[in-house]
């Protein structure tokens, strides 16, 4: 999708459609007022009349409105004006996305970001509605599958916006454009099944990536993992035929002393559980596994194109987890890169043993920080629902950091306890310490296991098992955190 802005009166524009938004109370925008004055009345007529939910993102579709050249015209519902938010703004871009995916024509033009959100300012509204509606059009191309529908969709969106366009509102929505790029790379990637999406071809993703964006990528295979030291890692790969890989990424846009940004994302293609065996419902879900990773390499995708001139690394260790012949059981004790022995309670908590060979490696880049990513614990979906990522982390600046700019991004997080107290919940008889704490606080307990490994640096862990993927009939990865991310990413480069 192609985005650009213009300034101009939108009832002339010649488009396939315009978008304009009008509140419960019939109370129109800027652009909605001129389209309805260009109509003789008649689009204020059917406000007043009802034919508008009242519900933020409710939409009416009008073909050959009077006066207006455009072939369509699209009402959004803003909602109540004393209730519109952040929410309620992205709920209206996102029904205007999802309209404008199923429209035949190439042109239309929004005129939503005209609208006054409290606290937020022009540049803030174009980078939304930029991510927003390229994320909404967003469709998976399932490989193998027969689509014989008619293609649809426009392809070019003009943001119609009050006054003169600028270089800081251009890079506004560049910025929303290559976040909803790297969000569609990552969704791809969680939407594959597991047959296709492997540790090798996640490999041989990230090397296709670094081509086309010029990132450097080093692959390791077993031997090289082997003479590292990474016994956690190899340990969850055993029982698998794929051979496992660990994967890095690295963005060179800041000058070369500079500390990089370490993202270091759960690649477990598919998880069986291992021995310990998940139940079968619904384990096709257990390919989005490695939707960490995805967001790892969507959000490398996103900082390259926008050239941040900043230094990232990415760090993807990747295995299946499978109960094969000689697979890891409950009681084996293995040795990490960083020397610390664990104890394998439950096979099915294999997710922190590969991170932690990871958080070990990120060491080397000596990092301004370190941010892992992984669909870590069940614990958190019980804890947090689908809606915010649970983050942990041993510096409060750092949550705090992430904190605000998931409030600005709307891929929003909240913070869990990660206290000493919780350490003793990992001990053991036989190792320095357990894979797993107990019944209760899974999900801190998993982030007190990581803590262990993260001593070097700056850490924050998000566990993002509740907001990676939808279940259901709208079934699908979602891409978050990439807009978390990638935001954090551009305010670390001081463009934002």
């Amino acid at each position: 999708m192609e985005f650009t802005i213009k300034t101009g009166s939108p009832e002339k524009l010649k488009r396939a459609c315009i978008v304009i938004g009008a509140y419960t109370d019939a109370r129109l925008t800027p652009s909605a007022e001129a389209v309805d004055q260009a109509s003789g009345g008649a689009l204020g007529a059917l406000l007043k009349r009802g034919d508008l939910d009242d519900k933020a993102g409710a939409t009416l579709a009008l073909p050959l409105l009077p006066g207006v050249d455009a072939e369509r015209v699209l009402v959004v519902s803003l909602g109540k004006p004393d209730e519109l938010n952040d929410k309620a703004y992205r709920d209206a871009l996102t029904a205007a996305g999802k309209a404008l995916a199923g429209l035949r024509g190439k042109e239309a033009s929004v005129c939503l970001a005209e609208i006054e959100v409290p606290d937020r300012d022009l540049a803030w509204r174009l980078r939304t509605a930029a991510r927003v509606i390229a994320a909404a059009a967003y469709r998976f191309d399932a490989p193998g599958k027969a689509d014989d529908s008619p293609k649809r969709g426009i392809h070019k969106v003009q943001f119609l916006i009050p006054g003169k366009s600028s270089k800081a509102l251009t890079a506004a929505v560049a910025q929303g454009l290559a976040t909803a790029e790297g969000m569609a790379l990552a969704r791809d990637l969680g939407n594959l099944p597991p047959n296709v999406c492997s540790p090798s071809y996640l490999a041989d993703t990230a090397k296709a990536l670094g081509k086309e964006h010029k990132l450097k990528v080093t692959v390791l295979d077993k031997a090289q993992m082997s003479k590292l030291g990474m016994g956690a890692l190899l340990a969850v790969a055993q029982g698998a035929e794929q051979p496992p890989k660990f994967i890095v990424m690295e963005h060179h846009g800041g000058k070369a002393g500079d500390a990089p940004v370490v993202l270091v994302g759960k690649g477990i293609t598919f998880d069986t559980g291992g021995i310990s065996l998940k139940p079968a419902a619904e384990m096709d879900e257990m390919k989005y596994d490695m939707c960490g990773a995805a967001s790892v390499f969507g959000t490398l995708k996103a900082a390259a194109l926008l050239d941040l001139p900043i230094n990232v690394v990415g760090i993807v260790p990747s295995t299946e987890n499978m109960p094969g012949g000689n697979a890891t059981r409950p009681g084996d004790v293995v040795t990490s890169m960083s020397g610390q022995t664990i104890e394998i309670l439950n096979t099915d908590a294999e997710g922190r043993l590969i991170l932690c060979d990871a958080l070990t490696y990120a060491e080397r880049f000596k990092p301004a920080c370190v941010i892992d990513i992984a669909t870590l614990t069940g614990a958190c979906v019980v804890a947090l629902g689908k809606i915010p990522s649970g983050l942990l982390s041993t510096d409060d600046a750092l949550a705090r950091e992430l904190t605000d700019i998931g409030q600005c991004s709307g891929d929003r997080v909240w913070q869990l306890p990660l206290w000493d107290d919780y350490q003793e919940l990992l001990k053991s008889n036989f190792a320095d310490m357990a894979n797993i704490g107990g019944r209760y606080g899974g999900t801190i307990t998993a982030a007190a296991f990581l803590a262990r490994f993260t001593k070097a640096y700056t850490w924050a862990h998000l566990d993002i098992a509740g907001t990676a993927w939808i279940s259901g009939e709208a079934k699908g990865a979602t891409g978050r955190p990439v807009p978390l991310l990638t935001e954090f990413l551009i305010a670390r480069a001081g463009l934002n």
